[in-house]
C-alpha cells in the first residue's frame, strides 16, 4: 500500500525564506513528489500535524485545500491498487497529476526515426547507438524523463568510464545525446523546463590534440616510396592533394569527378558532404600535378578522379550504401596510411584527416589570414579554425624558447 504525506521541502527555501509544499508518495520504498503550488515559511508549518499553523494569514483555506489533496490522492491510489497490485510509484504520481509522464526511450527513438531523412546517416546512427548504450546501462526501457536525475547521470558517467573504459570526450558525447533529447522534449512542452539534470552535472572535457605533419614530415611523406600496390599510391596522392586543396575531407576526395575540376580557373567546385553547401576552392600547383597523373584520353567529365573506391550510381542515390562504402574505404586508407606513418617514424598514427590539419597549420604558418583559412576549410564558425591558430602560436613559442635558451 502506498503512503501519502504533505511535506515542506526546506531544502528548496527561496530568497524570501519560504519553502514549497509537496505531496509525497511512497510505494515500494520509492518516493515521488508532486508540487502543490504553494510556499510558506517553515515557521508556519506544523510537521507533526501536517497542517499550516494559525500564524499564517490564510491557514484555514490552505489546510482545507491540503486535506482535499490528500483525500483525492488516497482515493486514486486505492482505485489503482485495487485494479493492479503492481502499480509503481511513478504510475501513481502520473495518475494523481492527471498528466501522462513521457517515456524517455520511446520519445528518443521515435524522434530519431522522424528525423532519419533530415539527419546525416552517420549522425542518425550515432544517436541510435548512444541511446542503445544508455539503455544497456539502465537495463530496460521503462524510464520516464522524471526518472533521470543527477544521480542517474553520475552513475552513467561512472559506468562509461570504469566498465566501458571510455575517455572524457566519449563520455561527454554520450551525455550530449541525452541532453539533446531533454531539450527537444522541453521544446515540445512534454516535460517541464525545471527538470534538467544536466545543469547540475558535467564531465570535465579532455584537451583535444590536433595532429598534423610539420614541413619536414610532410616533405618526407611526399618523397616516400610506397609499396607496389596501386591503392597505396592512390591514397598517398589523395592525402597530398587534400593538403594542397584546402584540406578537403576523405568523403569529398574519393567522389571527386572531373566535372568538379575547372582546369582553366584551377578550381575544385562541389557540394561538401558534411555541410551540404557548394564549395569552391582554387587548388595549388602540386594538387594540379597530382590530377594530371590521373587524367587520360579516355577520362570523361562524369568519371571519378581517384580510383580508390568503387563509386557507382547507387553511391549517389542510396545513402546507406554510400555510408558502408565510405566506411570500408576509410578502413582501407587507414591501413595504408598507418604503414606509411610507421615508415616515416611519426610519433602518432597517420590518418587521412591529418591532411586537413596539415593544410590549416601550413596555411597559417605561411601567413594566410585566419578568415581565409576558415573559408577554405568550409568551417561554419571561425572559432573552429582558431584552434589551429593556437597550435601555430604554441609552436612559435617553442621555437623562440629553443632559440633563446
Amino acid at each position: 500500500m502506498a503512503s501519502v504525506k504533505i511535506i515542506l521541502r526546506k531544502n528548496k527555501i527561496d530568497k524570501a525564506g519560504n519553502a514549497p509544499l509537496y505531496l509525497r508518495l511512497i510505494k515500494d520504498r520509492k518516493p515521488r513528489f508532486i508540487s502543490l503550488g504553494f510556499k510558506i515559511s517553515p515557521l508556519e508549518w506544523d510537521e507533526d500535524k501536517q497542517t499550516v499553523k494559525k500564524n499564517h494569514s490564510n491557514s484555514a483555506r490552505l489546510n482545507k485545500f491540503l486535506s482535499q489533496k490528500v483525500a483525492d490522492a488516497q482515493g486514486q491510489i486505492a482505485d489503482l491498487e485495487t485494479k493492479n497490485q503492481s502499480t509503481s510509484a511513478r504510475k501513481l504520481k502520473e495518475a494523481i497529476k492527471g498528466k501522462p509522464m513521457v517515456n524517455f526511450f520511446e520519445y528518443s527513438y521515435n524522434r530519431c526515426e522522424k528525423q532519419k531523412h533530415t539527419l546525416a546517416l552517420s549522425t542518425y546512427n550515432n544517436y541510435k547507438n548512444y541511446l542503445k548504450k544508455f539503455e544497456t546501462f539502465i537495463g530496460h526501457r521503462e524510464v520516464m524523463f522524471d526518472d533521470i536525475t543527477v544521480t542517474t547521470l553520475k552513475n552513467y558517467a561512472g559506468y562509461c568510464s570504469t566498465t566501458l573504459g571510455n575517455n572524457n570526450t566519449t563520455i561527454n558525447f554520450s551525455l550530449k545525446i541525452l541532453n539533446l533529447m531533454f531539450k527537444e522534449a522541453q521544446r515540445e512542452d512534454l516535460i517541464p523546463l525545471n527538470h534538467f539534470p544536466f545543469s547540475k552535472f558535467n564531465v570535465k572535457k579532455s584537451k583535444s590534440t590536433k595532429r598534423y605533419l610539420n614541413d619536414e614530415q610532410f616533405k618526407a611523406l611526399i618523397n616516400l616510396e610506397v609499396s607496389n600496390k596501386a591503392k597505396a599510391q592512390v591514397i598517398k596522392d589523395m592525402f597530398i592533394f587534400s593538403v594542397f586543396s584546402g584540406g578537403l575531407r576523405f568523403g569529398d576526395v574519393i567522389e571527386l569527378k572531373w566535372n568538379n575540376y575547372n582546369a582553366k580557373e584551377q578550381k575544385i567546385t562541389k557540394v561538401i558532404r558534411k555541410t551540404n553547401r557548394q564549395h569552391s576552392i582554387r587548388i595549388g600547383q602540386k594538387a594540379i600535378e597530382i590530377l594530371e597523373k590521373y587524367k587520360t584520353e579516355e577520362s570523361k567529365n562524369g568519371d571519378i578522379i581517384f580510383p580508390f573506391a568503387k563509386i557507382d550510381k547507387e553511391y549517389f542515390t542510396n545513402r546507406e550504401h554510400r555510408a558502408k562504402l565510405v566506411q570500408r574505404a576509410i578502413a582501407l586508407s587507414g591501413m595504408y596510411l598507418t604503414k606509411m606513418g610507421k615508415e616515416l617514424e611519426l610519433p602518432f598514427s597517420l590518418t587521412f584527416h591529418i591532411s586537413r590539419h596539415t593544410f590549416a597549420t601550413r596555411a597559417l604558418n605561411n601567413g594566410m589570414r585566419i578568415e581565409h583559412v576558415s573559408k577554405l576549410m568550409d568551417h561554419t564558425d571561425i572559432g573552429i579554425t582558431q584552434v589551429y591558430a593556437k597550435i601555430v602560436s604554441s609552436e612559435l613559442d617553442k621555437a623562440v624558447d629553443q632559440y633563446i635558451n
